[in-house]
């Protein structure tokens, strides 16, 4: 083996070392969800959205794995930071807050491409896509089902 395999293989062990016992991988609790404005929207939130912004992460096993880790918790922390669904404030957006939200799904900037590898449900048809940017309108701004 050569002195470069060695180091990056003895590198890669004390990245896991490293990160031993850190408890990133769990998630706080639930406070307080959006009135979402139906069950689909929230399904569709849930299912490409929450990863990264509600405290209802699902951490794989590739989570617990160093450097992969280190950006996932990135991610996720930042994610929060940005948009939690898990600690909702009634007076949470602003109409420009909306209006960026929706832009950014509708101009599939979210979810992060990388993301979509790892998690293929999350990848949402143009259907779908129109009623998550329609669903997060409506639940944002407390407007009812129109669908019925």
């Amino acid at each position: 083996m050569g002195a470069g395999l060695v180091a990056v293989v003895i590198g890669i062990i004390f990245l896991q070392l490293w990160q031993y016992g850190r408890q990133f991988t769990t998630n706080p609790p639930v406070q307080q969800e959006p009135d979402w404005n139906n069950a689909y929207t929230r399904h569709l939130v849930a299912r490409a959205c929450f990863d990264c912004h509600s405290n209802e992460t699902e951490w794989p096993w590739y989570t617990r794995v160093s450097p992969i880790s280190l950006m996932i918790q990135k991610d996720v922390v930042e994610g929060r930071e940005v948009l939690n669904f898990s600690e909702w404030s009634d007076n949470c957006c602003t109409e420009a807050e909306i209006n960026r939200m929706a832009d950014t799904v509708g101009k599939r900037q979210m979810p992060l491409p990388y993301y979509l590898i790892l998690h293929p449900e999350a990848r949402l048809t143009a259907i779908e896509q129109g009623h998550l940017v329609n669903g997060l309108i409506a639940t944002m701004k407390g407007e009812p089902d129109q669908s019925e």
